[in-house]
């Protein structure tokens, strides 16, 4: 009878867990939609789509933001993705063991620095690289396409998008590398004995059983570079404007939060950055819900 008694608590206490995670998530929506009524009702549509952002005439729009976020995120992921992947099947399939335990330690310890020496890295390292060395090689080979037109400045999408890649590796490959830890051996062993190759193991068996669980990591990975927001306003070069070329100074949602929340007195204004902060609440949304569909169909498909 006790024993029925402590399952029934501990069915009530999950249930609650559960169900307090998701009211905190309603309830930061709700927040973010009431505190943003002002500037909807001021603005509505335009100011998603509008470039304008003059807090003296009380004239703002979150295209630029929005659009920052978006190019510096996806940069970094494309960047991150490709190298978190090999650091992965390294450290699961390739690495000895004294190997495997170093570059594990060196991964996570990436993952625990703030994100504020990420930022002064990027800012007086990186950029200084960017604008002297890296910038006119770029320029020298591939200038003749518009993302790497413009004198490069140091500072923007670029010096971002590097950053953020930097700080999302670690995420996206400790989780890949737990799910190439969890294939099963039969089926690494099962490839091995139809004739195949380590690479073709790795590549078709442990690569082909653990696609699902790799997008996802990287989904992840990229909602870490959509949030982030110190060292990205310290090496975007916040210039409220949209430019196709990486060299470019610009904005992201994050950094216009932290740049003009200290100066928001007004109801507007500051019914403005809860807009802001609103919008990137769905952009993530909607991401994380794509993946999550994504993997779904892919697992009924499996």
């Amino acid at each position: 009878m006790s024993k029925n008694v402590g399952d029934k608590i501990f069915k009530c206490l999950a249930i609650f867990a559960s169900l307090l995670l998701v009211l905190l998530v309603i309830s930061l929506f709700i927040s973010l939609v009431i505190y943003s009524i002002p500037s909807i009702k001021k603005f509505g549509f335009k100011f998603v789509i509008d470039k304008i952002w003059d807090p003296v005439a009380d004239k703002y729009g979150a295209l630029p933001a929005i659009y920052g976020t978006l190019v510096t995120s996806f940069l970094a992921l494309l960047i991150a993705f490709p190298i978190s992947i090999g650091i992965a099947i390294f450290i699961s399939e390739l690495a000895p063991i004294f190997l495997k335990r170093l570059f594990s330690f060196i991964i996570e310890l990436l993952g625990a620095i703030p994100s504020l020496i990420y930022g002064m890295w990027g800012l007086f390292v990186f950029a200084p690289l960017i604008q002297l060395k890296i910038g006119p090689f770029i320029q020298r080979i591939l200038g003749f396409l518009p993302f790497f037109q413009g004198y490069p400045l140091g500072v923007g999408y670029l010096t971002a998008g590097v950053v953020l890649s930097i700080m999302i590796i670690p995420t996206i490959s400790s989780l890949s590398r737990e799910i190439l830890m969890a294939v099963p051996t039969d089926q690494r062993e099962a490839g091995y004995a139809l004739g195949m190759t380590k690479w073709e193991v790795i590549s078709k068996v442990v690569l082909g059983n653990a696609r699902s669980g790799i997008f996802a990591a990287g989904i992840l990975g990229l909602g870490r570079a959509l949030g982030e927001a110190v060292a990205v306003t310290m090496v975007i070069g916040n210039f409220h404007d949209i430019s196709i070329s990486l060299f470019s100074p610009g904005v992201t949602i994050t950094s216009v939060i932290i740049n003009q929340f200290a100066e928001a007195t007004g109801e507007l204004k500051l019914s403005v950055l809860m807009e802001l902060a609103l919008i990137l609440f769905l952009i993530t949304f909607l991401i994380m819900g794509f993946a999550r569909y994504y993997i779904l169909k892919r697992i009924v498909k499996e």
